[in-house]
């Protein structure tokens, strides 16, 4: 190995950042490169290698992959993109495949299922036992968005039947993530409730466990939603709660970290969601690949451009005669799509945090007309005053003005209404929303405004 100089030295404790390494990683070539991964390798955390891979160009990420030791490829992998995972599997022969899938647990194989292709989890499948296979349709039977797919199902758990004594050894034997809590079930492994760390600690051993059953003991429901379920955790100040299915069944917990990653790939998703991309694409995807997946949205935007550009040819002649008419148009256009994308923003934020429902949509719906309403109202006439003493002609400034103030008021009536029926039709309003949103503050600002000036023109 090659000994790296003090100005390249390659430190990876958490308070130095990854771009530094990543800068210095990408800057290096061929054995500089491999020897430079290999002195990471010896220090990094899975999460850290899994993040250098990704910033590597398809065919450097495959040489450092083949460098990861064997028994920290399927901890890399799972914390990869899921585009990025799928290409280093294409990459690696079959014998090698299957060996990874031989240490596959079934959490995951869940996590790996939602994107990995239905021959690949066959192959995974085949490669567990009976009881591994049963945990996974288990695990499968609910939906991408349930927080009973992703239940950690490493948990304290003991019989109501047990004494403090039996759950004292139970601590000091077993060291999990986040375990403050002991879950109590019955028999027929049904939930009865959580006894706390300290609780154990505080009473004699031959004391029954169920006397110290919490008062306040909740579980989540294995159907709620994943953000359902990290609110549910941030306000019960509990670092852990159980997760059960409908019959009252014992299935996992959820952890704050679980939580916390639940959040933070919500929002990224909702962020990637805004300009028609997944989060789990890669940053150095096929070019073939990734310019047909960016097709898609950009023939969408197309298609609306077009409506846009047939509105504004309805009114031609009126354009010839009054140049000014091309020039103030796109503020009309603008000032509808900001005031429609923040109404849509606050949509968007209030429906994923369960704050929207049909018993105040509609007071909803008129605080964001009225917001509307103020907003057009003033900007209106500042809008007006402007294009009356910019082109020295009353007659625009009305139009525009009345324009800007429909156009508004449209725009958070849109806002409003868009999400919730795309949510109706099962479809993403942060994927899709601001497409239709800005084809109908585009259309019906043109419309309008064109329209108000042909009737006061001509």
């Amino acid at each position: 190995m090659t000994e790296l100089n003090s100005e390249q030295d390659i430190n990876l404790h958490p308070q130095n950042e990854v771009g530094v390494v990543v800068q210095q990683l990408t800057g290096a070539e061929g054995e500089e490169q491999a020897e430079m991964f290999s002195d990471i390798l010896e220090e990094a955390e899975p999460g850290t290698v899994a993040l250098l891979l990704e910033a590597l160009p398809l065919d450097e990420r495959y040489e450092r992959w083949q460098q990861v030791q064997f028994a920290d490829r399927v901890e890399v992998l799972s914390l990869m993109r899921a585009d990025p995972r799928m290409g280093i599997l294409r990459q690696m022969p079959d014998s090698e495949v299957d060996l990874l899938f031989a240490q596959l647990s079934p959490e995951d194989l869940i996590e790996w299922s939602d994107y990995l292709p239905e021959s690949y989890t066959d192959r995974a499948l085949a490669q567990m036992g009976e009881r591994q296979r049963q945990h996974f349709e288990l695990y499968n039977q609910y939906d991408e968005n349930e927080i009973g797919r992703y239940a950690d199902h490493q948990m304290l758990v003991l019989s109501t039947k047990a004494t403090v004594g039996q759950a004292q050894r139970f601590f000091r034997r077993i060291d999990l993530d986040c375990n403050d809590n002991l879950f109590l079930v019955d028999e027929q492994e049904h939930y009865q409730g959580t006894v706390r760390r300290h609780d154990v600690f505080r009473h004699g051993p031959e004391q029954p466990l169920a006397s110290l059953l919490s008062e306040d003991s909740r579980a989540l429901s294995a159907d709620a939603s994943l953000l359902e379920a990290a609110e549910a955790l941030e306000h019960s100040r509990e670092v852990e709660l159980p997760v059960v299915d409908y019959e009252g069944g014992l299935i996992g917990r959820v952890t704050l970290r679980t939580a916390t990653a639940l959040v933070r790939e919500h929002y990224e998703a909702q962020l990637m969601a805004t300009a028609g991309m997944d989060e789990s694409h890669d940053l150095f995807a096929p070019i073939l690949k990734g310019a047909r997946r960016r097709a898609v949205w950009l023939g969408i935007n197309l298609l609306t451009a077009f409506l846009a550009s047939a509105t504004i040819g309805l009114f031609e002649n009126v354009l010839a005669q009054v140049v000014a008419l091309a020039v103030l148009m796109p503020i009309v256009a603008s000032m509808g799509g900001i005031a429609g994308s923040q109404s849509l923003t606050l949509m968007i934020r209030g429906m994923a945090m369960g704050q929207i429902s049909g018993g105040n949509l509609m007071s909803l719906m008129k605080n964001e007309l009225g917001i509307g309403a103020v907003n057009g109202l003033l900007w209106a006439l500042v809008i007006g005053a402007v294009a009356s003493w910019w082109f020295n002609d009353s007659v625009i400034g009305i139009a525009i003005a009345c324009a800007i103030l429909i156009n508004m008021l449209v725009a958070a009536a849109a806002g409003v209404a868009i999400p919730m029926l795309l949510q109706k039709f099962n479809q993403d309003a942060a994927l899709s929303g601001s497409v239709i949103l800005t084809t109908v503050t585009d259309v019906v600002g043109f419309f309008t405004f064109l329209g108000l000036a042909t009737l006061l023109f001509l």
